[in-house]
C-alpha cells in the first residue's frame, strides 16, 4: 500500500465493524497492522471469535452499550448476506449524516443498502479471502452520495488487504463475485484435484499433496511477479510434443477446462443475483 493510503488510516475516525468473521476479522487485523488506532474501533458481533476477543486487549470495544455521543465515521457491514435484513435495522442508529457505509456482503445491492440506510453515502465492495495475507483484490462501487474524501477513506480501508479496483456499473458486481470473490475456492480445488490425480498416477498421497500444493503456490507467485500474461507463461512451460502438451491437449479440449469454468462462473454469477433478493 502506498504511504498516502496508510496515512488515511491515521485519521479515519471511529470505525464500527459489524460482523467479525473470517473476512471481517482478517480486514480488521490488516487495518490495525497499518496503524488504525484500536481505541477508535467498535466491533459488533454476537459471537466474536477468540482472535477478535484477543484484539480487545488493544483497546477495541466489542459490543459496547449504545453511546449517543459516539460519532461513527465508517460503518463496515461484514455479516453474511442472508442475515443482512435482520442486522441492518439494529445498526442503522449508529450512522449520522457524514457516516460512510462500507458493505462487503456478497450480492447485496446499493439499492438494498440504501433502503436500510436512507440518504447515506454507501460503497459496495467485494473482497476475497487472500485479504487475510494482504494479497486480496477488491472491487468497489459507490453510490451517488459518496464524496471524494469518503471514496479515499474506503480505498484506504480496502487497500489494507490488497489491490482495489473501482467500477461505475454495479451490474458487473455479480460477475466480479463469481470470478474473484469465489475464485480462491477454484484454485484450492485445483490443488485438491491435482493431488488426487497424482495419487491415481501412482504417487504416495503425502508426496502428491506436497507436489500439488507447492506447484500451485509457486505458479501463483510466478504469475504475481511476472509481467507476462497467463497464456504466455503457459506456453513457456509447454514444449511441442512433450508431457505438458499431452496434458494440455486434454485440458484445452472442447469439453475441457474452458467451458467448465464458464459454467462455474455463470452459476456463481446467477447465485450472486439471487442473493440480492
Amino acid at each position: 500500500m502506498a504511504q498516502s493510503e496508510k496515512s488515511r488510516l491515521d485519521d479515519i475516525g471511529t470505525l464500527a465493524l459489524v460482523g467479525a468473521g473470517k473476512m471481517g476479522g482478517a480486514m480488521l487485523e490488516g487495518w490495525l497492522a497499518l496503524g488504525l488506532d484500536p481505541r477508535n474501533v467498535v466491533v459488533i458481533d454476537p459471537k466474536p471469535s477468540e482472535d477478535v476477543v484477543t484484539l480487545s486487549r488493544k483497546g477495541i470495544a466489542i459490543n459496547p452499550a449504545a453511546d449517543a455521543n459516539r460519532t461513527i465515521g465508517t460503518l463496515v457491514l461484514a455479516v453474511k448476506p442472508q442475515v443482512a435484513a435482520d442486522v441492518m435495522p439494529s445498526v442503522a442508529g449508529l450512522t449520522g449524516p457524514d457516516t460512510l457505509v462500507l458493505s462487503i456482503m456478497a450480492g447485496k445491492t446499493l439499492g438494498f443498502l440504501q433502503a436500510g440506510f436512507p440518504n447515506a453515502a454507501i460503497v459496495r465492495a467485494m473482497p476475497n479471502t487472500p485479504a487475510a495475507i494482504g494479497r486480496g483484490i477488491t472491487v468497489a462501487v459507490p453510490n451517488a452520495a459518496v464524496t471524494a474524501d469518503q471514496r479515499r477513506r474506503a480505498n484506504a480501508l480496502l487497500a489494507a488487504s490488497g489491490a482495489v479496483e473501482w467500477i461505475s456499473d454495479e451490474n458487473l458486481m455479480d460477475a466480479v463475485t463469481a470470478v474473484s470473490g469465489s475464485g480462491p475456492a477454484y484454485v484450492f480445488l485445483l490443488a485438491e484435484t491435482l493431488a488426487r490425480a497424482g495419487v491415481a498416477a501412482g504417487l504416495p498421497e503425502e508426496l502428491a499433496t506436497k507436489l500439488a500444493r507447492a506447484t500451485v503456490e509457486g505458479s501463483g507467485e510466478l504469475l504475481h511477479r511476472s509481467p507476462l500474461d497467463p497464456a504466455t507463461l503457459r506456453q513457456n512451460v509447454t514444449s511441442p510434443g512433450g508431457t505438458t502438451a499431452a496434458a494440455l491437449e486434454v485440458l484445452m479440449a472442447a469439453d475441457g477446462v474452458d467451458p467448465l469454468m464458464r459454467r462455474a462462473v455463470a452459476a456463481a454469477t446467477k447465485r450472486s443475483r439471487e442473493l440480492a433478493g
